[in-house]
């Protein structure tokens, strides 16, 4: 999901450019904390990033979960191919995955699949029934479902390497 822009773009001085970087790799960073780091006053920080949330820089705090100590589950990733790569049935199996919460992320990808999407479900059969679900109804044009478990994890982030990536304003 896409944050939506309520206002007119900010520019990412090198303080903003701080503050989106430190609250990706934080969330729970205290506005304080975070003043401290980027060098502004508690009120100065604050505005900044009520600005920045505002005009949609970022959005959506999240939490991570221990799945392992809480919950019995199955990760995959799930390769879509569709018969038809067309805009209308491309629209149509989008709105499909959006009504599967178990689809935790879905991408359209260049050459190999058409989509793939990262899943968690509580087992292998119950995300095969979403899989079935899918693949039987005839407007979505699955041609072929590959199912991937994961056994491991040997790396996990949930955040992006922003010190690797160029700005926009650069």
């Amino acid at each position: 999901m896409v944050g939506k822009k309520s206002r007119s773009p900010i520019k990412l001085d090198r303080l903003n450019r701080g503050i989106i970087t430190r609250v990706h790799a934080e969330t729970n960073i205290t506005n304080q904390q975070l003043a401290d780091d980027i060098g502004l006053s508690p009120a100065a920080c604050s505005q900044r990033v009520s600005a920045l949330r505002d005009a949609g820089y970022f959005f959506d705090f999240h939490c991570e979960v221990d799945f392992d100590r809480t919950f019995e589950h199955l990760l995959a990733y799930v390769e879509f191919r569709l018969q038809k790569n067309t805009a209308p049935v491309r629209r149509r199996f989008e709105a499909s995955v959006e009504m599967h919460s178990e689809l935790m992320d879905c991408m359209r990808l260049l050459g190999g699949p058409d989509y793939i999407s990262f899943a968690c479900a509580r087992s292998l059969r119950a995300l095969t029934e979403v899989c079935d679900e899918l693949s039987a109804d005839p407007k979505l044009k699955i041609a072929r479902i590959d199912t991937r478990v994961i056994l491991g994890r040997t790396k996990w982030c949930l955040g992006y390497p922003l010190a690797k990536l160029r700005w926009l304003e650069d």
